[in-house]
């Protein structure tokens, strides 16, 4: 106990030696310090969890000042060490230091030096700040060095974004987001060209301005609009002259951040200039909204003469700052911020958006302390920094300041405002719009409209230029000819108008008269259905009440499904109506005609009409596989999700073709007016001719009344007399039923557990309870997309229905393979099946001509190519006879010691490396390497390509060459032991050919084989041996060294006068060139004296 106490008092001696802010900054903490001291024998205190805050200490200018942001965190610290759940067995704490410098500067060099005091002071768990953009991006370098969380809500400068500082977690607003809504402003009011983007910045301090116009500028680069920066220092005298002249030369669209006073300034001289002022927009970035802090929120207001002409001027200007929180929470977060900044620092804090970097601050503390919690629950020990910043990416919580998300790169999104005078007699600016960066969406304030002074928007590049350069705009003189052509062209346009008018509408009466749809009842033939009731069939029309009727032999084999008859020799379908007579008036002619003249896939030809009473019918097209109802009734036809997206689609197409026509709705759309021919193109029929049809004879009681007006919308239902030709939202409401009745198959308006018959659905969709009464989903039939499709379709309130444009891409949406219809889609997955087939053929092929190759360059390898090319081509190999080549022996000097003093693999090892060195230098001359065996080397120059005698030359130089590199060569397991190659060379006449029909062997025959091989035993080591033959070839390159060995006893030759070849040098070396020649005479004379 007593130890304990003295390190307690200990640690409060060292917090005053480093100069630490005490942890709250008020006394209390250290009334709570000596009760924790005296309770110590109670019970274990819970560790300590610390974090270092870095902020300015004084300067209330910056929003994230100490006295500012000191309440928000002390009342987060408060409210964390109060709640159980929150770091159980823990206690959060904190150590403060000041990032300013001796003048009130957030500096960029005290800062990082603090982290460093306070990392050893404390090794904190997390740091919180730094506000200022200069000073967090070293102490971010630091945390990320430290894998140790950083969160601010501060920091909003541009260069934080894009993974430079993974340590950094940002609360509050940042700049790119900023940018992000400039980019929308532009995007909603067509700026995609010009934009100026002005500036004040002095260089020190933290460059408010400068960083917030880096984000605006990153965006808008971004969509290649072109921008003109204009940059000026406030506290110098500023050239207004200048400024508006370079407005006036470069741009009509300007973003300004600067101070309050001076874009009045800037404003009151713009409103004096003589310049179309209606031309203009001037957007002020005042994000903390300092210049709307007065109480009519009327910035161009200071009490001075220059009042009016600013108000004036103010009429172009939109004010864009954050928006402030609405949540209440965050009202009462600032009421507790004055009250606690008043008792902590004795600072009065008012009532301004600076207010929401407290609350930001706070959010971050509590949003890391989840994290922690989140990761400490899963680890039990303190987890890495990089892991509980994971945590806090890509997370959405509630906080003081409404509901914070924040990306995948730690940066929070922001709601920002756009202010504008909206009211010129008040003068006053309120926000007319809203902008959220996660949906990076404009919302309009209702009840708000945008001010523009000319009463439209102006254009960010002017009609005629920026310097009326346009040629469009140049003033032209027109001639009196160029008047005379003009009228004559005008007159001629008109009298063109009005021919065709009049033209059209006598072509239109003409039509109408001729009456091209009539078709009497003698010209159709009537379908005898007496042979098809005579054989067995049933009727099984619709319980919900079909127009026409199912027609099925026993059998099955034979289906009508509505009246037929033959029209022209071609089958149609009737349609009767209950009218005893038909009065031909204008508006039924234009009907007929309009029915006439409508033309698409998936709706119905309409034929004709016969008005001949009583045989009063409309003849439309017929389509043999029947209604949509009876498919879906009927169980032996199986119909996958790909056949009933195709009949939904073919609804969807003919509803909007229908709904763009002059007919403009249906009125009776169901599955039974719903018809499919016999390519399954499903059509919709029963459209149109509103003034034609009648009502049906039935009693309002009858059961098929009600079963008909399950698909009515309800607000036609409740209508005493419903349009006949309905409503474009009541065909939605039909198009919604359907949809329930495609997806189930289990009848029109089906609902779960007790039936209802057809007349109670109507009465209680009619009494329109809540909630509605509608058909019946299930989730297992279909996908939750589509069954929000339907509740969409079926909505009780008309408007918030989808137009049938809308529905067509939400159902491609849910069904990206759909096609036009079923022999479509079956066409599309044939074409993709021989696609892939095409591609898997082609793939077979590639790796077919990669083997190819190999096989090739492998069979290279091993004959030369013409012979290679001979044995492909199935011929058989011609021994080949040369006149003259040079033949290479080699061997290696005391192998047989080096092998018996080496292990098997050792010998391998060495022949390999000697070999592969050797291969890779025979391939810069002109020879065919013919064999190894064991140490022995063979290679020859000649064959199988001829090169007339520079033969002797490529082994000379080869020799040369290989002779250097065995002198530098080491052996693996003898690094000290020198490698000794002999070498013998010999030239004259040879025969080549393939041997053998397994492991083919390209060999050489004839005496030179074996005089090149006996050059090579009786040589020495290191050493060129070369017969008189090869001599001869060498000396006429004047070349190459020789030295005379003398006469030498050869193996089954007797006598031969052998040289050594020493080296090579160029055709211009004289010294060589003399001892060749000499050695050559003193051959000579040797041989006179010998004979």
């Amino acid at each position: 106990m007593a130890c304990w106490m003295e390190g307690a008092t200990l640690l409060l001696a060292l917090l005053g030696l480093l100069d630490l802010q005490p942890v709250t900054g008020w006394s209390s903490r250290h009334l709570s310090l000596r009760r924790q001291i005296r309770g110590q024998h109670k019970r274990q205190p819970p560790q300590n969890i610390t974090l270092a805050v870095i902020l300015p200490q004084s300067n209330t200018h910056y929003p994230w000042a100490w006295p500012r942001i000191g309440p928000a965190l002390e009342r987060a610290v408060r409210t964390i060490n109060a709640d159980p759940t929150l770091l159980p067995d823990h206690h959060l704490t904190y150590a403060f230091k000041n990032s300013e410098d001796k003048k009130g500067i957030c500096s960029e060099s005290i800062a990082p030096l603090m982290a460093v005091d306070l990392k050893l002071a404390y090794d904190p768990w997390a740091f919180i700040g730094p506000g200022c953009s200069y000073t967090s991006s070293p102490v971010g370098l630091f945390t990320t060095h430290w894998d140790v969380p950083m969160v601010t809500a501060g920091a909003p400068a541009v260069a934080f974004y894009g993974g430079g500082y993974p340590s950094i977690t940002n609360t509050g607003p940042t700049h790119r987001k900023l940018g992000k809504f400039a980019l929308r402003i532009c995007e909603h009011f067509g700026w995609r060209e010009h934009v100026m983007l002005m500036f004040s910045d002095n260089k020190v301090d933290d460059r408010p301005c400068y960083f917030a116009v880096e984000g605006l500028y990153t965006e808008l680069k971004s969509i290649n609009i072109t921008l003109e920066d204009r940059v000026f220092e406030e506290k110098k005298p500023i050239n207004y002259s200048q400024i508006l002249s370079d407005i006036q030369n470069d741009s009509r669209v300007m973003f300004v951040c600067c101070s309050p006073d001076v874009f009045r300034k800037l404003m009151v001289h713009f409103r004096r200039a003589n310049l179309p002022h209606e031309q203009y927009v001037f957007f002020h970035i005042d994000v903390f909204g300092e210049s709307l802090n007065s109480k009519h929120r009327q910035p161009w207001a200071h009490g001075d003469e220059d009042d009016a002409i600013a108000k004036d001027a103010f009429q172009n200007v939109k004010i864009l700052t954050y928006r402030e929180p609405q949540n209440p929470e965050y009202r009462e977060f600032v009421n507790n911020l004055k009250t606690d900044a008043k008792m902590m620092f004795n600072y009065t804090i008012k009532d301004s958006l600076m207010n929401i970097i407290a609350g930001g601050f706070y959010d971050g503390l509590m949003l890391y302390t989840h994290a922690l919690n989140e990761t400490m629950s899963t680890s039990g020990t303190r987890p890495p920094g990089k892991d509980v910043t994971k945590r806090m990416w890509n997370r959405t919580f509630h906080g003081v300041t409404g509901l914070v998300h924040l990306d995948e790169n730690g940066d929070r999104e922001t709601d920002f405002a756009l202010w504008d005078m909206i009211d010129t007699n008040t003068s006053a600016f309120q926000i007319v719009l809203v902008y959220n960066s996660s949906e990076e969406q404009l919302t309009a304030v209702p009840g708000t409209d945008l001010h523009w002074l000319g009463g439209v928007r102006p254009p960010d590049v002017p009609v005629c230029g920026f310097k009326n350069d346009n040629p469009i705009c140049l003033a032209k003189t027109i001639t009196i000819h160029q008047m005379v052509s003009i009228v004559i062209f005008f007159i001629f346009i008109m009298t063109l108008t009005i021919t065709v008018f009049v033209y059209r509408r006598m072509k239109l009466e003409k039509e109408l008269v001729a009456q091209l749809w009539r078709i009497t009842w003698e010209d159709i033939q009537m379908s005898n259905l007496d042979k098809v009731l005579r054989s067995g069939s049933r009727m099984t029309l619709s319980l919900r009440g079909s127009n026409y009727g199912s027609l099925m032999t026993g059998d099955g084999n034979l289906q009508v499904f509505a009246k037929t008859g033959y029209y022209k020799g071609n089958i149609t379908a009737i349609k009767y109506t209950n009218r005893k007579r038909i009065e031909l008036n204008r508006k039924i002619l234009f009907e007929l005609k309009h029915m006439r003249d409508v033309q698409n896939e998936h709706l119905t030809r309409f034929i004709g009409a016969c008005i001949d009473p009583p045989n009063i019918c409309i003849i439309t097209e017929y389509c043999p596989r029947g209604s949509l109802q009876d498919i879906l009734e009927n169980d032996s036809i199986t119909l996958d999700w790909m056949f009933k997206y195709s009949l939904i689609n073919d609804i969807v197409k003919g509803m909007l073709f229908l709904h763009n026509s002059v007919i403009f709705s249906h009125g009776k759309l169901k599955s039974s007016n719903c018809v499919v021919d016999n390519r399954f193109v499903l059509k919709i029929t029963d459209y149109g001719l509103s003034s034609f049809r009648s009502e049906s004879d039935t009693g309002k009681d009858a059961h098929a009344y009600y079963a008909q007006r399950l698909w009515m919308a309800p607000e036609l239902l409740r209508m005493e007399c419903p349009p006949p030709q309905g409503t474009q939202k009541g065909d939605v409401y039909s198009f919604g039923i359907i949809l329930q009745e495609v997806a189930l198959r289990r009848g029109a308006f089906y609902l779960e557990g007790d039936p209802l018959s057809p007349k109670e659905i109507v009465d209680r969709v009619i009494l329109g309870e809540w909630p509605c009464l509608r058909p019946t989903m299930d989730p297992q039939s279909h996908s939750p997309e589509l069954g929000q499709l339907m509740q969409r379709c079926w909505a009780e309130e008309p408007t918030e229905r989808p137009e049938f444009n809308h529905i067509r891409l939400l159902l491609r949406k849910q069904n990206k393979e759909s096609r036009t219809n079923i022999l479509d889609n079956l066409l599309s997955r044939m074409e993709q099946y021989a696609n892939n087939l095409e591609e898997l053929v082609e793939e077979r092929t590639q790796a077919y001509h990669e083997e190819k190759r190999k096989a090739e360059a492998l069979l290279y390898q091993i004959l030369p190519h013409s012979v290679a090319e001979q044995l492909k081509r199935g011929e058989t190999v011609q021994a080949e006879a040369f006149d003259s080549v040079t033949i290479y022996f080699s061997d290696i000097v005391g192998f047989t010691a080096i092998s018996a003093e080496s292990t098997p693999l050792e010998v391998v090892t060495l022949l390999n490396d000697l070999y592969t060195c050797f291969d890779a230098i025979i391939d810069n001359f002109d020879v065919y390497k013919v064999e190894t065996i064991g140490d022995a080397y063979m290679v020859v120059s000649g064959l199988p390509v001829r090169n007339g005698k520079l033969h002797g030359r490529e082994i000379a130089r080869m020799a040369l060459a290989l002779l250097d590199a065995v002198r530098t060569f080491k052996i693996r397991h003898r690094p000290e032991q020198q490698l000794k190659l002999r070498i013998g060379i010999h030239s004259g006449p040879v025969c080549a050919g393939v041997v053998g029909l397994k492991m083919p062997r390209y060999c050489l025959f004839g005496d030179t084989v074996n005089t090149s091989s006996r050059m090579e035993s009786s040589g020495e080591a290191l050493k060129i041996h070369v017969s008189a033959a090869t001599r001869d070839v060498l000396l006429e390159f004047n070349c190459f060294q020789l030295e005379l060995r003398g006469e030498i006893d050869v193996k089954g030759k007797g006598k031969m006068t052998t040289y050594w070849l020493l080296e090579r040098a160029t055709a211009n070396d004289k010294t060589f060139q003399t001892r060749g020649k000499k050695n050559k005479e003193s051959e000579e004379r040797k041989q006179e004296g010998s004979t």
